[in-house]
């Protein structure tokens, strides 16, 4: 019996198809209205892709999932400096399936040994059609040179379109041999042939073994599967075709969508001609390589999928965020409290320059003598609470790093959302140490102070000497107007005792000028201090700004665009 049978709608072999979504002519219908319709990412796009998924995925998603990639990886770059001239493709099945008897038919030779004990076939039999380029392939393949045979082209010189030059058929162990090694040879040669043939013969087409195994895991590869119903002699015309509809439902019932299926008999040489005209179609479009890369790109790229969110990517930490993480970390290092001390500070420094002295004088009399001690020391004091982190100061700063990486990773897949915490907390244990020292840079000397002070220390001293000269003058007045001290004729005025009440006046309205110029001086001050202490805390909040931008920031800010590549390389990978 030799008919054969394919998928309705399907070609036959692995020719050009239209792609989908483009006219007869290959152009995209949006490029007839003039728009740019972005080119597909070719093979090796698609391979740089998914390298950078694996290095940028690297510490962020499971190990398994990089590794199989890695892997794959290594494969395909391996199998592209290869011939691009060969195709190879693998006859697999289970025992007694005829295999090795279909693989004998298209090479028109017994090359490989048939029988129906198991197992037959122990090792890999390979039958090249063309040698140029193929031996570092076999090399690569791992076929023994024992089992390496080669076909000159002239048995097809009738059939000039029927060509297989540039096929590699490779004739496994059976899939299903008591022996483990046969089953890891299959294993390896499935994942890199480029084209799979599964063998099967009409009592055992549903063997659960060869679903379970291979066509299930490997049902995304359709494009690159080609099932072949061997033995189809033993069946009834009218079989044929029953069995080859209960094998097709079966197949896509296990997700190999639109599955090839040919029927052959390996007892006559037409038998295997549906099989070899396949054959011919895949070697002579040479894509069953990259089909198959592709193949196994889809299913590798597709795991990468949950681990990205269809929703745009934060780049960065939104402005609300970052002012809260500002104002927490402001909080965290005192900040405020520093800058009501120095207010403080700013109140007692300005006492010294516009103070009324004779208060002055009167309130030092009376006060604590380490008072101006502590007024110098005060900003080596304020210096030294600032140089290291404190127990509380840390607890402080790991609840506002908390906060702001719970808030991105909200908007991020899982294993995003870990990598923004860990950047988060990248320089935790730097922080409060760093906190310290833009406080600490951020006071201001105090021996610069606004001109104005001088001019008022100024003033008030001189009223001082006013006063004082008052006085002296009074002195006179009571000397030499009163007791006529010295009885010679003195001068008007000092003599003249009816000038005491005016010089008196004088003095006591020189005092009250200066307690006045200090009272409206100090109320100056007052309000000069609260906008020093804004400034100052303006200040500290800036360096803390530029020390959460370094710190915090931008480590976050660089894995969400470490996040916002994967998430492009993801679809470039998927093609």
């Amino acid at each position: 019996m030799t008919t054969s049978a394919i998928p309705a709608n399907s070609p036959t072999g692995t020719g050009d198809v239209p792609v989908a979504g483009t006219g007869a002519n290959g152009s995209s219908p949006g490029a007839r209205d003039g728009a740019v319709v972005p080119a597909a990412p070719t093979l090796s796009d698609r391979l740089d892709g998914l390298e950078r998924l694996v290095r940028n995925g690297t510490g962020r998603l499971d190990r398994p999932l990089l590794d199989e990639a890695a892997v794959l990886l290594d494969r395909a770059g391996q199998r592209l400096r290869l011939s691009g001239e060969h195709t190879v493709v693998t006859l697999a099945g289970g025992t007694g399936s005829g295999k090795s008897s279909l693989f004998n038919g298209i090479c028109g030779l017994e090359l490989s040994p048939t029988g129906v004990r198991r197992p037959m076939t122990s090792k890999a039999h390979a039958c090249v059609w063309g040698l140029d380029g193929a031996g570092p392939l076999l090399d690569w393949l791992d076929v023994d040179k024992r089992h390496r045979y080669a076909r000159a082209s002239a048995l097809d010189l009738e059939r000039a379109d029927s060509s297989l030059q540039g096929l590699v058929l490779l004739d496994l162990p059976d899939h299903d041999s008591i022996q483990a090694l046969h089953r890891a040879e299959v294993d390896r040669f499935v994942t890199i042939a480029d084209l799979l043939v599964w063998v099967v013969d009409p009592q055992k087409y549903a063997d659960a073994a060869l679903h379970r195994n291979y066509i299930v895991p490997f049902a995304r590869h359709a494009g690159v599967t080609l099932i072949v119903l061997n033995q189809v002699d033993r069946l009834q015309p009218g079989e044929v075709d029953d069995c080859v509809a209960d094998l097709r439902r079966l197949l896509e019932a296990e997700g190999l969508a639109d599955p090839r299926i040919v029927t052959t008999s390996a007892v006559s040489e037409q038998g295997v001609a549906g099989f070899r005209e396949i054959l011919v179609d895949t070697v002579a479009a040479r894509r069953a390589r990259s089909e198959r890369l592709s193949a196994d790109i889809d299913k590798v790229a597709e795991r990468f999928v949950p681990h990205r969110f269809d929703a745009e990517p934060p780049t960065a930490i939104d402005d609300g965020r970052r002012t809260e993480l500002v104002q927490s970390l402001t909080d965290a290092a005192g900040a405020p409290a520093v800058a009501e001390a120095m207010e403080s500070a700013y109140e007692l420094r300005a006492a010294d320059f516009i103070g009324w002295p004779v208060t002055a004088l009167i309130t030092r009399l009376r006060s604590d003598p380490l008072r101006r001690m502590r007024l110098t020391e005060l900003r080596e004091e304020l210096r030294g609470a600032f140089t290291g982190p404190v127990g509380a100061q840390q607890g402080d700063v790991d609840n506002a790093l908390q906060t702001v990486a719970d808030g991105v990773a909200e908007e991020v897949p899982p294993p995003w959302a870990r990598s923004v915490r860990a950047a988060a907390r990248s320089h935790a244990t730097e922080l409060p140490e760093s906190l310290g020292v833009s406080l600490k840079e951020a006071l201001p000397t105090f021996n610069q102070v606004p001109r104005w002070w001088w001019l008022v220390k100024t003033w008030q001293y001189f009223l001082i000497l006013v006063a004082v000269l008052g006085v002296a003058w009074i002195g006179l007045l009571v000397a030499y107007g009163l007791f006529d001290v010295g009885g010679d004729e003195p001068p008007a005025l000092v003599g003249d005792a009816g000038l005491i009440p005016y010089v008196a006046v004088l003095v006591v309205c020189t005092l009250g000028m200066g307690w006045l110029t200090a009272s409206a001086c100090r109320n100056l001050v007052a309000l000069s201090s609260a906008k020093h202490g804004d400034r100052m805390e303006q200040h500290m909040r800036e360096r803390i700004e530029r020390v959460a931008d370094e710190k915090v920031l931008a480590p976050v800010a660089e894995e969400l665009q470490v996040y916002a590549r994967f998430r492009e390389d993801v679809d470039v990978a998927l093609g």
